[in-house]
C-alpha cells in the first residue's frame, strides 16, 4: 500500500458514547482499531459526522494514490464490536477504499 489511508472513528453525540451504546466498551474499540491497523493507516477521531443512526459511524479516506484511480471515501456503519472492528482493519490492510468493503458495513456518504 502507497500511503496510507485515514481512518475516522466517530466520537460526537452519540457514536462512541455511553449514551447511545451504553454496553460497548468504545474506548477499547478504539484501540483495537488503532493498535490492529499500526502503521497500515492514520486513525484519528471527530465529532459528530452526522448520520447518527448508523452508529458507531467509521469513514476511512482512500490513499491519494488510490484516489488517483477513483477510490473515494467509505462510510461504514455499525462498528459496535470486536468482530467489526476486526473486519475493518482486515479490510484497511487489504487495501481499503477501491476494494470491496466489509459485507453490510458501507452505506453511502450522508449527503452535505
Amino acid at each position: 500500500m502507497i500511503g496510507r489511508p485515514l481512518v475516522t472513528a466517530c466520537r460526537g453525540c452519540c457514536c462512541g458514547t455511553e449514551k447511545k451504546h451504553p454496553d460497548v466498551d468504545h474506548v477499547a474499540l478504539l484501540d483495537r482499531l488503532t493498535a490492529g491497523l499500526g502503521a497500515d493507516a492514520r486513525v484519528r477521531t471527530s465529532d459528530c459526522l452526522g448520520p447518527c443512526e448508523e452508529s458507531n459511524v467509521v469513514v476511512v479516506t482512500p490513499t491519494r494514490a488510490a484516489r488517483l484511480l477513483g477510490a473515494r471515501a467509505v462510510w461504514l456503519r455499525g462498528v459496535l464490536d470486536d468482530a467489526a472492528t476486526d473486519a475493518v482493519v482486515e479490510w484497511v490492510q487489504a487495501g481499503g477504499p477501491g476494494t470491496p468493503p466489509p459485507v453490510g458495513m458501507s452505506f453511502p456518504r450522508p449527503q452535505d
